[in-house]
């Protein structure tokens, strides 16, 4: 059997609407097994997958990678071009995939009606069906309970060739990556393990490299110290072995000026100062050659109003439609200016078509609710991007600033043609923040986030005075955001759910 590889050789890449290269002579190998790639939002993850999958041509420099690649997209707005040959298959291999990520039979038909969880299984069922030697996959966890996330995770452990793997999943990059690609512009750095080993080896390094640079930095402030000093001295006998002063017949005064010369006393001072300056130039050069990742400010305050009536929303019982076998049973609904609820449930319980509901039901302006959804698709992230840069300028800086401190680089958001969904999604919260919102509804929040990016976006709710609401599985961010459950829970026949109102309970699942 031919052994499996994928190279990179020096390879350059940058999108034709940026002013900067993403990547800039990277090279490294990696072999059989799943490979982490990890970073912030913005930084290349996605587009090293499609290089890797032949995708993207690279603008300079060689990739050698399987001839049968296949990439899975963050998103699944649309099916998998062979979707209709998979669920018709009724080999083995394809009835083992549809067992193990427990696709429905019906699925096929009702594409539109599935949530995204149940879209990402089939789309991971359709890659690894067709058994590619080289496998890239994109945040495979978005929009997936606990118990979806474990399907995922035993059926990728299976592949026999090599993966690549985009995911904020900590616990499935540690359980399924024998290697991590951290990607930093316009470079990139592979360290042996998970997640947790590699990125602590990393740290190390970083924290290693930080100290010798503050160390190079303090020797450089030394010699500028020393050298101002040497040089005022330089100065001072430069003064004094000027003539220029003297009077033209003052001989005594001229004789001595010119001993002092002869000796090299005066003179010395000057050479002294010389020799410092070009350890100076030295100092500074090696500080240059000291390549620190820039630290940039994080976490941001929303400035949000609070509601002056009662309640921001308030509904009676209700039993709505989720598609056409299944409804939704709950009772009189109120949020208070300042309640924080998390809408949890499994999979394909109608927390999105729930959300829908509420938002038609509002007792507020809408231009004062921020409405984050599960997914973008591409037409409106570019929609949104437009809507962006017709922004005046005073309006257009202070939302990037928005949107770094939330652990984006603005620059290249606004230079792309195509905005990561992480970063349509900080773009989309930024701009809701400009109406100071008396609610923010969001849903599925953490998806398409990196793990700095969440911290960033807990550190902001967390701040913000106004109402919430999050459907989320991320049980350790509901916990620390909110304080009430809304739960969906399936009734006996598993078709309608009942909307249950607690309490949020630590080590609720």
């Amino acid at each position: 059997m031919t052994e499996l590889y994928l190279k990179f050789h020096t390879v350059t890449f940058s999108y034709d609407s940026s002013v900067e290269q993403l990547f800039k002579d990277i090279s490294f190998h990696i072999a059989k097994g799943w490979a982490g790639v990890v970073g912030a939002n913005g930084t290349g993850k996605t587009t090293l997958l499609k290089l890797a999958t032949r995708h993207l041509a690279p603008k300079n420099g060689v990739i050698d990678s399987p001839q049968h690649s296949i990439y899975c997209h963050q998103r699944t707005d649309e099916p998998p071009d062979q979707i209709t040959d998979f669920f018709t298959a009724n080999s083995k291999e394809a009835n083992i995939l549809k067992d193990k990520l427990q696709i429905g039979k019906d699925w096929r038909n009702r594409w539109d009606t599935l949530s995204h969880g149940e879209r990402k299984r089939i789309q991971l069922g359709v890659a690894l069906w067709l058994k590619p030697d080289l496998l890239a996959v994109d945040e495979p966890t978005n929009h997936l309970d606990t118990y979806a996330r474990e399907l995922i995770l035993n059926t990728l452990s299976e592949h026999q060739g090599i993966g690549l793997l985009v995911s904020h999943d900590r616990e499935l990059l540690d359980k399924l990556c024998a290697t991590c690609i951290f990607t930093m512009p316009p470079t990139v750095i592979i360290r042996p393990g998970g997640v947790t080993k590699a990125g602590a080896a990393l740290r190390q390094e970083q924290q290693a490299v930080q100290k010798q640079f503050d160390i190079a930095k303090s020797v450089l402030k030394k010699l500028q110290r020393e050298a101002i000093c040497r040089k005022q001295k330089a100065q001072q006998a430069d003064r004094k072995r000027s003539k220029h002063h003297l009077a033209p017949k003052d001989h005594d005064a001229r004789e001595k000026i010119d001993r002092a010369r002869v000796s090299g006393k005066d003179a010395y001072t000057g050479k002294l100062y010389r020799q410092l300056r070009g350890r100076l130039t030295q100092q500074q050069h090696q500080l240059e050659k000291i390549k620190i990742e820039k630290k940039r400010p994080l976490g941001i305050w929303l400035p949000g109003s609070v509601l002056k009536r009662d309640y921001v929303l308030k509904l009676p019982a209700e039993v709505i439609q989720m598609g056409v076998k299944r409804k939704l049973f709950f009772p009189d609904l109120t949020v208070k200016p300042g309640d924080r609820i998390a809408i949890t449930g499994p999979n394909g319980s109608g927390k999105s078509t729930f959300i829908k509901h509420l938002l038609g039901h509002l007792n507020t302006d809408i231009e004062h609710v921020t409405y984050i959804p599960q997914e973008i698709d591409t037409a409106n992230s570019k929609e949104i991007l437009d809507k962006v840069m017709t922004l005046q300028k005073n309006k257009l800086g202070h939302l990037m600033t928005v949107v770094s401190r939330l652990n984006s680089r603005p620059e290249r958001l606004l230079f792309t043609n195509e905005p990561s969904p992480g970063e349509i999604r900080k773009l989309l919260l930024a701009l809701g923040v400009t109406n100071e919102p008396y609610l923010i509804i969001m849903d599925e929040p953490t998806n398409h986030l990196d793990l700095p990016s969440i911290e960033c976006l807990e550190s902001a709710l967390s701040d913000c005075p106004c109402a919430l609401i999050l459907a989320s599985h991320d049980m350790y961010f509901l916990k620390r955001l909110t304080s009430i459950n809304w739960r969906l829970s399936s009734q006996e026949n598993g078709l309608n759910f009942n909307l249950e109102y607690k309490i949020m309970e630590l080590g609720e699942t």
